[in-house]
């Protein structure tokens, strides 16, 4: 592993998005499109009828009675500000760079910033660290993923001068169309995982944290698509591959299934830093939140939410402090 300089800005940033450990124990609510639908979906309704208001209080309500029990939370500056302002004060602010998550309409899922944004202005904005969700296909269109490596090296550039750490989220897809949970897609994950972590975690990108796919879930292998000591073996690869701080992030599955996910990388001895978890945490007040508005969503979080959260951080004491690896 090679030796790196170490910003003092950065690393005063990084520190105040861990615990005492260094572990990053922290709770996404950056969902922009994608929560629109869900909210839509639960009511049904249309898109229309969820207005930005409605996605501010959500989030809001979420930062206020769940980031109490995280050591960052990571908020979209579009419709999070607010739920910035309403976060605990023991807990960090990671804001998102990225115009669309994982709702990308563009060719080749083609990276866009948010047009009004700077790192600067994000700093501005209260920011201790930046996101960037980026769609990557190891072995996709050559011409596009040089693209997109280009726009990585900016930004990590970016974040460099400014002295803010980098949080980079590639999320694999297959340039084919074929579906994530698709069973030849699995198979082949746990290799293009590998190889993702291998190359961002070069030193020309700039990146701080990398944000990761589990290289085989638990429900892969509950689907008998490998076996445990194979998963656990992918698991041991992915670390290996790693040259920076690395954390998991919950892709939308349940906590049940999430916290399945990271006893495996713990059963493996992966020294991962934490997670940045997002709907297994609270996706499950979306109904809530729509037959009672913000009096029952802040009900259900601080029962059902809060148990969540304590699910994942007692998988965190498996997890090693960033400054380790």
């Amino acid at each position: 592993m090679s030796e790196r300089s170490v910003n003092p800005e950065k690393a005063a940033r990084l520190s105040a998005l861990t615990d005492s450990r260094g572990v990053i124990a922290a709770l996404a609510v950056d969902q922009r499109g994608s929560l629109r639908k869900m909210l839509a979906a639960a009511a049904g309704a249309t898109l229309e009828d969820v207005t930005d208001t409605h996605l501010s209080e959500f989030k809001t309500a979420v930062a206020r009675h769940l980031s109490p029990h995280a050591s960052a939370i990571l908020i979209d500056p579009e419709y999070g500000l607010l739920a910035a302002r309403a976060r605990a004060r023991t807990c960090g602010l990671l804001l998102t760079y990225e115009s669309d998550g994982f709702e990308n309409p563009r060719p080749h899922r083609m990276l866009q910033l948010l047009p009004e944004y700077s790192v600067l202005r994000l700093l501005e904005r209260g920011a201790q660290g930046i996101k960037i969700l980026l769609s990557w296909a190891p072995h996709g269109d050559d011409v596009s993923n040089d693209y997109k490596a280009a726009l990585i090296e900016r930004i990590g550039a970016e974040c460099q001068a400014a002295g803010v750490p980098f949080f980079l989220e590639p999320v694999i897809y297959a340039p084919s169309g074929t579906s994530s949970d698709h069973p030849g897609f699995l198979q082949m994950k746990p290799q293009w995982v590998m190889e993702t972590m291998e190359e961002f975690s070069m030193e020309r990108y700039g990146v701080d944290v990398l944000k990761v796919e589990f290289p085989v879930s638990a429900a892969a292998v509950q689907a008998g698509l490998f076996t445990r000591d194979e998963a656990l073996d992918w698991y041991r690869r992915a670390d290996a591959a790693a040259e920076i701080p690395y954390i998991y992030l919950s892709a939308g599955v349940s906590s049940a299934e999430f916290t399945a996910s990271l006893r495996l990388a713990a059963d493996s001895g992966a020294r991962f830093s934490g997670v940045l978890c997002g709907r297994a945490h609270w996706q499950g007040g979306v109904p809530a939140y729509v037959r009672g508005g913000v009096d029952a969503l802040s009900e259900w979080l601080q029962t059902e939410g809060v148990k969540n959260m304590a699910a994942v951080n007692d998988c965190l004491l498996a997890a090693v402090g960033y400054r380790e690896r």
